[in-house]
């Protein structure tokens, strides 16, 4: 049988040898020394050498096609196109609740047409009521979002320092020690200052012992906060157990957190006491931004964490003298502003937390008021509701999503 020659080519099967390097014919006139048919529709990815990635040997990289790309994310306090516009459209919808309420504190069941002069009197005597309103939201929505920063736990509020409980034992001692009268007196502007300066001067003796020394604790503080505020209930308690049935119901009526608790006296000394806080807040946003991350992270940061949280602490401690000292003990507000302020703001930027509080605060507040007075005719007495929807809102959120 004959021997094959050694050079001799194989025996044809039909097939053809493959080059994968030889140019293939694409349809359309276009050839292409790879594998992939170059897409002209779309341009081609420029490499950032300065080379252009469509040569051969090289595997095209194209864009997404409109409407197959994810949404587009920065890192900053708003990541996401969504997220920009769900905040301005939660400020929007309660700027205009606020507008409404407003209005309806003013001009609702006021006897007067609008084209009255007796309209706008009318009006004006209950636009203290509206402005005691907005400087109450102001003090709670700021003071809390900034606590419970520089603390690092959102679910206490500032009243756990014993504000509330100061408040109630100022006023039960005068009615223990100085009867009916003691009450009425208290309403002017000097007893009104003279609360500011004493629950400021207790708060600021609390931060500057607890915090000023080497071993410094916020958790320490707190306990102590609590434990002064249980003290100071607990005297008080035992004052009114002493008091006649009449005396007692007088000194009830004190100790609600109350709209007609306040006085016009009381807004020349309230009103920029409670502007110049919240712009400090305001100002101190960026800082509070990194407050947030601890204090390890802070210092690494280069921040003074122990400055930063004495100074934050004293505004707060303003803001709280303020608000107790005008309207009464209000424990749940500032917990739900804030609650709800986290919830519909979905950022960690202050700048943007602390007006979307503040405007959830004038909403439940005022239409807490709003409710009362004209519905259930109690005179402005929102504790009672604020604490019912706080309650609710609190154990809803915690079983939606099983977290703050």
């Amino acid at each position: 049988m004959p021997m094959r020659a050694k050079d001799e080519s194989p025996v044809d099967t039909g097939t053809e040898a493959v080059d994968p390097t030889a140019a293939t014919d694409v349809p359309g006139g276009d050839r292409s020394t790879g594998t992939e048919a170059v897409d002209r529709d779309r341009p081609a990815v420029i490499d950032p050498t300065g080379t252009d990635r469509s040569g051969a040997g090289a595997r095209v990289v194209r864009p997404p096609r409109r409407g197959s790309s994810p949404a587009q994310r920065s890192s900053g306090p708003l990541p996401t196109a969504k997220s920009v516009r769900r905040y301005w459209t939660m400020i929007i919808v309660l700027s205009v609740a606020s507008a409404g309420i407003a209005l309806g504190i003013l001009a609702w069941d006021n006897p007067m047409p609008i084209t009255d002069p007796g309209f706008w009197l009318i009006a004006e005597l209950r636009l203290t009521n509206l402005v005691v309103i907005a400087l109450v939201a102001l003090c709670q929505s700021f003071g809390t979002v900034a606590f419970q920063t520089v603390t690092n736990n959102r679910i206490i509020t500032p009243s756990i320092m014993g504000f509330e409980s100061l408040y109630v034992a100022i006023q039960t001692s005068a009615m223990y020690f100085f009867g009916v009268t003691a009450i009425v007196e208290l309403k002017g502007l000097v007893p009104f200052v003279v609360q500011l300066i004493l629950m400021v001067g207790l708060s600021l003796a609390l931060y500057g012992w607890l915090l000023s020394g080497r071993h410094s604790s916020v958790a320490l503080m707190l306990l102590i906060g609590v434990v002064i505020g249980g003290g100071l209930g607990s005297v008080a308690t035992f004052m009114q157990r002493t008091l006649t049935p009449s005396e007692f119901d007088i000194l009830s009526a004190r100790l609600f957190g109350s709209i007609s608790n306040s006085d016009s006296s009381y807004l020349p000394v309230s009103i920029p006491l409670c502007v110049l806080a919240c712009l400090g807040l305001y100002l101190c946003s960026s800082r509070l931004n990194v407050v947030a991350l601890g204090r390890d992270m802070t210092s690494n940061l280069g921040l003074n964490f122990k400055g930063e949280l004495i100074r934050v602490l004293f505004f707060v401690s303003i803001l709280m003298a303020v608000s107790v000292s005008m309207i009464g003990p209000m424990v749940f507000l500032g917990f739900l502003v804030a609650m709800l302020a986290y919830q519909f703001a979905d950022t960690y930027d202050h700048k943007r937390l602390f007006p979307m509080a503040a405007l959830l605060g004038f909403v439940v507040l005022g239409g807490a008021y709003f409710v009362m007075k004209n519905i259930f005719y109690a005179e402005g007495v929102v504790s009672i509701i604020i604490e019912i929807v706080g309650g609710g809102a609190f154990l809803l959120v915690i079983l939606r999503k099983g977290r703050l």
